[in-house]
């Protein structure tokens, strides 16, 4: 029977051999087929037929024959499982605390049904079906079908009428919802049950253009989601339509064309080789494994990469009865927050359209109308809605996103959830809701992502009064903040320019979730069509980027690369500036200004440093980046590196080559006595800038090739060779030694200090005469001398010995002895250091665990090189993370647990703190918050974003 499949397939639903979707013209879709042969390949094993029912005409009435299952002697094995979920009005299995079984939008509409809103009844499918179900090949797990049948039953009690009844039909959607909002990323199908028949009884019951319209939406959103034909061929034939009548609104449209419209929808199937289903049954089950399906397609594996978005084991189905939004001028539908998600004011905020259906708001196909104008034209549903936002929002105590319908007239809940929104209202919302006594300060500390500052330390435009004589227009303002770059019409093309290192505004007539490597790859979003609540807007503000939408005279030509607005044209590569909050779109390249903290940001903070443990310092090299550090909070410098001073200007790093080619001691010594005034005046200025914080000081690590220049061998080599004062044939010679296979591993660190003493002695000299200075001008210095790359005891021995030398020469002389406190200690970077830190702390004052060589040297892997095999580790799941970007804790952490541990056995008040690219994430700062840890450094931006991460940290710990 299965070598018969290569021609014919049995309908897994009718039992028939002649296949439904398929004409003998075209190919078949391919996902339908393989779930096809599945299903066939189940019944043959398992012995049970399941009849999917069939729409038949009986009596001149059209009856549905209910499943019916033929089962051989041998009993099915029993359901262990609970797959599905229902709720509404009489019954509801599941509740908000179940989010990663029945994804957001499940646990909310149980939620919400629990406590008594108007919600239509349904049911869920798990997340753990659609983990089932793509590790079972695509088939639905054994016992899932009798539920969804089950569950459906459930949903025919509560309306009162039945799926393919066309004497009381009931119409479906099916829409999917993981355990963490992701939206716009995965599949909907809305009017599922309409067929032919169904459709012209619905007609005589409700209206034709009802009817005709529902049927026509699910033949495009069927056809395009399930059947694999392009929503773009529908929409062809829906404008030649409209262009034909002189029609410009959808709503105009008679039932007569939406008659007709159905027609050539059915005729877009055919051109494919498909024919669409008739039986609702069929549209159900195909539907849920498209579901399903979504959760595996590129836009959704972008978007949670984008968002390292892990743990997840797929997305849950729910399918509920239709509300319609499209039956007259007492219908709509529309999407709102209980406050502003760009700006976090206390006021309901977002957008509907009359007699439309969702999917018209989210895809940005009509411009709709903002949310307050639903006072005058449906009064009595806009004073429902307020109400039931306020309910809401003080029953989950978060602002929430709220998708609704109003079916003549009675308002219907179809969603809610956590809303998302911008840092800045983050913040706001979260200090309100604290004066409001909705939540305690621990809970607000907790609802905002350390995302959200990063977006508020986002930079600005620096005079909007400036630009106004370059506006060419003004659209809505969908997602705060500044954009500026260059043109791009095309999500690839966007992706491609960013690769190269070009900043780019991706301009689009609409956006759609295909368009989401495009969106993260941009500045900036401008969108010809769509709202403030479409889905560029809501993608955007997720991710903090600039948009604009709903531009009215904009006019975008995708094809030719062209947009034009006010009579000016936008092409390719041209600069634009767009102002997010103001929705105001700028020709040309603006200046920017930096961010601020301030205001209900500063409120916060403050709460925030009430609550943490760890300290946060900065990881800063000139007096500049101490200052700027010092604005964000900064605590103290955790890591000076010394060499990036060298680089400051042509007189240092000239006297570092001379030191590198020098043939003696003294040619040594006269070219790190030229640097030592370089280095003084550098650690005068970051002691200065610091103003008593400790400034710890990292002395010189790098291999020293790394200071030689670039270019040919020969003019380099000449070059040097005048400089030094010394031949070409010494110069090449002294670079030849210098040469390693893997420098990272060879000469470096503190076998420079060894090998050379004079370096150390230089760089200790130049620290503590900066600090005598400081400290004879009346200010207070703590510097930390730190060694890198210490792998034994002795090592660090040999260099201590060393700085305390040099140091109590520089302040005996000074008459400081004894009155300048300074420590010694160690950054722990090889395993080996790990292993023994508690040898080595007998010598070292503190440890700063340096996470990038540490993760380098406990993988084995090259920073420089991870990026060859990186993205495929991260698609098959053998990493979960970028370990140079967030800590491996079940590999280096437990290197870091067993120094800390080690170390603080030999010293028990020993300082220990973290100073790698993982010191500023979020999940790295909760994990050595955990492990005792100090401090964290990281750059000087990411300081507030660790300050929060600290925060909540020690409010997690607390709880547990």
């Amino acid at each position: 029977m299965l070598g018969s499949l290569q021609k014919q397939v049995r309908n897994p639903c009718s039992g028939d051999f002649k296949p439904f979707w398929h004409n003998g013209q075209s190919k078949v879709n391919p996902r339908i087929v393989s779930a096809c042969v599945r299903s066939v390949k189940a019944r043959s094993v398992a012995n049970v037929r399941a009849r999917v029912p069939c729409i038949a005409l009986v009596s001149g009435s059209l009856r549905s024959r209910r499943h019916q299952l033929r089962v051989s002697a041998v009993a099915a094995p029993e359901v262990k499982t609970q797959r599905v979920y229902v709720f509404g009005k009489t019954k509801s299995q599941g509740d908000a605390s179940m989010k990663d079984l029945l994804g957001g939008k499940g646990a909310n509409l149980a939620e919400m049904s629990r406590i008594g809103l108007s919600v239509p009844p349904g049911f869920t499918l798990t997340t753990d079906t659609c983990a089932d179900f793509h590790e079972n090949g695509r088939q639905l797990p054994s016992g899932c079908w009798e539920e969804v049948l089950a569950g459906l039953k459930h949903v025919e009690a509560e309306m009162g009428c039945g799926l393919g009844d066309a004497a009381n039909p009931l119409l479906l959607s099916v829409r999917s919802g993981a355990a963490i909002s992701m939206p716009g990323m995965m599949d909907t199908v809305l009017n599922l049950g309409l067929n032919d028949a169904v459709a012209e009884a619905l007609a005589a019951r409700a209206g034709a253009r009802f009817a005709y319209d529902a049927y026509r939406r699910f033949l495009d959103m069927f056809g395009d989601v399930v059947m694999g034909v392009p929503h773009s061929l529908f929409e062809e034939q829906l404008e030649r339509l409209k262009h034909s009548k002189g029609i410009g609104q959808d709503t105009a449209l008679s039932a007569d064309d939406l008659k007709q419209l159905v027609v050539k929808y059915k005729e877009v199937y055919k051109a494919r080789g498909l024919t669409f289903p008739e039986d609702p049954y069929e549209q159900l089950r195909y539907a849920i494994y498209a579901v399903f399906d979504s959760w595996q397609s590129e836009r959704a594996n972008v978007y949670r990469s984008v968002n390292q978005i892990v743990g997840l084991k797929g997305t849950a189905v729910n399918v509920q009865a239709m509300a319609f939004g499209n039956m007259g001028d007492t219908s709509g539908t529309g999407v709102c927050f209980t406050r502003n998600p760009s700006t976090g004011e206390r006021k309901l905020y977002g957008e509907y359209l009359i007699n439309a259906q969702g999917e018209d708001v989210v895809a940005g196909i009509r411009t709709p109308d903002p949310i307050d104008r639903l006072a005058a034209t449906l009064p009595d549903a806009y004073a429902q809605l307020v109400k039931n936002c306020d309910i809401l929002e003080r029953h989950y105590k978060d602002m929430q996103d709220i998708e609704f319908t109003v079916q003549e007239g009675k308002l219907f809940m179809l969603q809610c959830r956590g809303g998302k929104r911008t840092g800045a209202a983050a913040v706001k919302i979260a200090v309100d809701l604290v004066e409001e006594g909705l939540v305690d300060i621990n809970r607000a500390i907790t609802m905002v992502e350390p995302g959200h500052l990063d977006q508020l330390l986002h930079p600005q435009f620096a005079d909007e009064a400036a630009y106004q004589p370059h506006v060419l227009g003004t659209g809505l303002p969908a997602s705060p903040g500044a954009a500026v770059g260059q043109a791009v019409f095309s999500a690839e093309q966007a992706e491609a320019w960013k690769g190269a290192g070009i900043k780019v505004v991706l301009v689009r007539k609409e956006t759609s979730p295909e368009d989401v490597k495009g969106m993260y790859s941009s500045e900036g979003v401008l969108c010809q069509l769509g709202g403030m609540t479409s889905h560029a807007a809501v993608v955007a503000r997720g991710w903090g980027k600039p948009c604009i939408t709903g531009v009215q005279d904009l006019q975008v030509d995708e094809h030719n690369k062209v947009a034009r607005i006010n009579g000016a044209e936008i092409r390719e590569g041209d600069f634009i500036s767009l102002n997010g909050s103001t929705g105001e779109i700028i020709r040309g390249k603006q200046p920017l200004s930096p961010p601020k903290l301030a205001g209900d940001l500063g409120a916060f903070m403050k709460w925030v440093d009430e609550r943490r443990r760890l300290r946060v310092l900065t990881n800063a090299d000139t007096p500049e980046d101490a200052a700027e550090a010092r604005k964000f909070g900064a605590e103290g410098i955790g890591l000076c590196r010394t060499e990036h001073m060298f680089f400051a200007s042509e007189e240092r790093i000239a006297a570092v080559r001379r030191m590198i080619v020098a043939q003696s001691k003294e040619a040594r010594l006269k070219a790190l006595a030229d640097l030592l005034p370089f280095q003084r005046a550098d650690f005068e200025g970051i002691f200065r800038a610091m103003e008593g914080l400790p400034v710890t000081i990292r002395l010189l690590d790098p291999p020293l090739h790394e200071f030689l220049p670039d270019g040919e061998m020969e003019e380099v080599c000449a070059a040097l060779a005048q400089d030094a004062g010394i031949s070409v044939d010494e110069v090449y010679d002294t670079i030849d030694k210098l040469s390693e296979v893997n420098p990272m591993l060879g000469f470096r660190g503190c076998r420079l200090g060894i090998t050379y003493p004079e370096i150390t002695e230089m760089q200790v000299q130049a620290i503590f005469e900066a600090a005598v200075n400081v400290a004879k001008s009346g200010g207070v210095v703590k510097p930390e001398i730190m060694v890198p790359l210490v792998g034994t005891p002795a090592e660090l021995q040999n260099q201590e010995a060393l700085v305390r030398r040099v140091a109590g020469q520089v302040l005996k002389a000074a008459g400081l002895e004894g009155a300048l406190k300074y420590s010694v200690g160690t950054m722990i970077e090889v395993p080996r250091a790990a292993l023994q830190a508690g040898a080595i702390a007998q010598s070292a004052e503190f440890f700063s665990f340096g996470t990038n060589d540490l993760t380098q040297m406990t993988f084995g892997y090259s920073r420089d090189d991870i990026g060859k095999f990186l993205p495929i580790y991260l698609e098959k799941g053998i990493l979960q993370y970028d370990p140079f970007q967030v800590l491996d804790q079940e590999g280096v952490g437990e290197l870091i647990r067993f120094a800390v541990e080690r170390g603080r056995k030999t010293r028990p008040n020993l300082k220990i703190g973290i100073c790698g690219e993982q010191g500023g994430e979020p999940r790295s700062v909760e994990f050595v918050h955990g492990v005792g840890l100090d401090y964290v450094s990281c750059s000087p931006f990411r300081v507030p974003i660790a300050r929060l991460a600290a925060a909540q940290a020690a409010v997690k710990a607390s709880k547990q």
